[in-house]
């Protein structure tokens, strides 16, 4: 076991006891020692610390609280330091469905560019399906400079076995330094497959990515303890460095028909491409509301709107907009608006070219979700609110009087 009690310095003192956070420790009549063990038969006995292993989650908190050392907690070991010399470039995974590379994979080039440029290295992106040349030329205008491409009929729709096993078997031959992916419904099952079986760290649902120019290790900062801090975390001692980004998070590449790349084609058959599970459907999502991570313009309530009929101005200036409404968490678990309108960490990420924030404070866990707006208007009472930090435009002032100006004022003008 990696944790264990040492019997002959336990003295059922109860201190273990008392720190464990997770209720993982008892302190019971210790065992009779065994005739062939080496213990006296007048040690070892009386109450000793006895731990409840499905409870335990190996956190370490009873080791030091152990006056005694009785306490004997194995940590894994870090494997034999490998060459990172070895590893290079930054990999996109570049999701395609029905044969049509995703913008999630187009935002993450633009950033990649960025990393790739502060470690010195290149752009690569990683497409697996079918028939999909259209979208290998698209990828190098958007910033890869190699696309390697994997084309079977059995790769032309996601399936988890066959693509982890896939990009397994390509990162242990190219080792790439840092591996970045879409955190979608697809992103996040296939990647961590992908990090279990190659033994990597990999950081979920990041909202900033950054490069430390001196060690030449990425920089995944992402939201912690339910949004109330932003953690930067590092992968020093695996490769390659593995994180997730939501939709965007991140605006898109520009494509530059003039960039020219290199395609690298692998071929894959055999027991690589088997699966035991077996696609027998695809049902396209209908939305039976506005998708507002796709809207332009958004204009979002939060509780300094004060009741849910007055949503109804929100409504209205969007419409005159041609924009979509959004809301915070709190309006949304207020009931005033539904989930499908929430922005933040637990809602859409938006980056929309203009985001108009109603008695929005402006939250960590709101501002995650749309800090990369183009251009951030921020409507509310309070001076000092957190949203006017990120806000390029403030407006001082109760929702619920400004609103109806600028409508009015907005109507006067599109009359002209």
């Amino acid at each position: 076991m990696p944790i264990q009690i040492i019997v002959e310095k336990c003295t059922g003192c109860t201190l273990c006891l008392k720190t464990c956070p997770f209720d993982a420790i008892r302190i019971m009549d210790a065992p009779r020692p065994s005739l062939n063990q080496n213990i006296p038969l007048n040690e070892g006995r009386g109450k000793k610390a006895v731990i409840n292993f499905d409870k335990c989650t190996l956190c370490g908190a009873c080791v030091p609280a152990c006056k005694f050392k009785a306490i004997l907690l194995q940590k894994e070991v870090c494997p034999v330091k490998v060459d990172f010399k070895d590893y290079k470039g930054v990999w996109v995974f570049a999701e395609q469905k029905k044969g049509k590379v995703q913008p999630i994979a187009f935002e993450l080039l633009g950033k990649a560019r960025e990393l790739a440029a502060d470690l010195g290295t290149e752009v690569s992106a990683v497409l697996l399906g079918n028939r999909l040349e259209e979208e290998i030329q698209e990828l190098i205008w958007r910033g890869a400079d190699k696309v390697y491409v994997v084309e079977r009929l059995e790769l032309a729709n996601f399936q988890d076995e066959p693509y982890t096993n896939v990009i397994v078997e390509l990162i242990n031959k190219y080792k790439p330094e840092a591996f970045l992916c879409g955190a979608t419904s697809i992103g996040r099952s296939l990647i961590s497959r992908i990090a279990i079986k190659i033994k990597a760290g990999l950081t979920a649902d990041c909202t900033e990515l950054a490069v430390d120019k001196e060690k030449k290790i990425l920089l995944q900062t992402r939201p912690a303890f339910g949004g109330n801090i932003m953690a930067t975390i590092i992968c020093p001692n695996y490769r390659p460095q593995m994180a997730t980004v939501r939709h965007k998070v991140f605006p898109e590449a520009i494509s530059d028909m003039k960039r020219k790349g290199k395609v690298i084609r692998e071929n894959f058959d055999g027991a690589i491409l088997n699966s035991r599970t077996r696609l027998l459907d695809i049902i396209d999502e209908i939305e039976s509301t506005v998708n507002i991570a796709d809207a332009d313009i958004i204009v979002a309530g939060g509780r300094g709107m004060k009741a849910p009929e007055n949503f109804k101005l929100l409504e209205e200036l969007a419409k005159a907009l041609g924009g979509a409404v959004g809301a915070s968490r709190a309006a949304v678990d207020s009931g005033w608006m539904p989930y499908s309108h929430q922005v933040g960490q637990t809602g859409k990420t938006v980056c929309p070219k203009v985001y108009i924030a109603c008695g929005i404070s402006g939250q960590i866990q709101h501002l995650v979700g749309m800090q990369s707006s183009r251009t951030i208007i921020a409507i509310n009472s309070d001076p000092y609110a957190p949203i006017f930090k990120v806000a390029n435009y403030g407006i001082v002032g109760d929702a619920l009087e400004i609103l109806p100006a600028l409508i009015k004022k907005l109507g006067e003008t599109i009359k002209r």
